[in-house]
């Protein structure tokens, strides 16, 4: 079975969502991690907002990212600057995919910008997600 590795800084927002989206539509083709370079803990706003799109991720860690999951995983996909710099794969059998998709958990005028910012994210890595799986199904990954 392949493995997908979703990753970013904080492994708290961006790559907790691809890895719920993964995880749900996967159906249990592919093995789906996601990990952080410096993990704080799952923000509890990424709960909420992947509650709404039906999926629950209230029992994810936020995971520290090793050397070892990069090399043991297939495909290897970064989803902000920080982790495509800091990180990369070692071995030439891991494909390295960059999704450059900006923090929501940044300072906001309000909270209900905020919310909306997640949800834009959320949606967004939804639908790389599944382009994803589309292009690996069809052999073009």
């Amino acid at each position: 079975m392949k493995t997908i590795l979703f990753v970013c800084s904080g492994n708290s927002c961006r790559s907790q969502m691809a890895e719920g989206f993964g995880k749900y539509l996967a159906e249990g083709k592919f093995s789906i991690q996601s990990a952080g370079i410096f993990p704080p803990g799952i923000h509890p706003m990424t709960i909420q907002t992947m509650k709404e799109a039906g999926i629950d991720i209230s029992d994810h860690d936020s995971t520290m990212l090793s050397r070892d999951m990069i090399d043991k995983c297939d495909y290897f996909i970064t989803l902000c600057g920080s982790a495509r710099d800091k990180c990369k794969p070692m071995l030439y059998d891991v494909k390295h995919i960059h999704w450059d998709i900006e923090n929501p958990d940044i300072l906001y005028t309000s909270e209900e910008d905020r919310r909306r910012e997640f949800t834009r994210i959320r949606d967004d890595i939804k639908k790389l997600v599944e382009n994803l799986f589309r292009q690996i199904e069809k052999g073009e990954r």
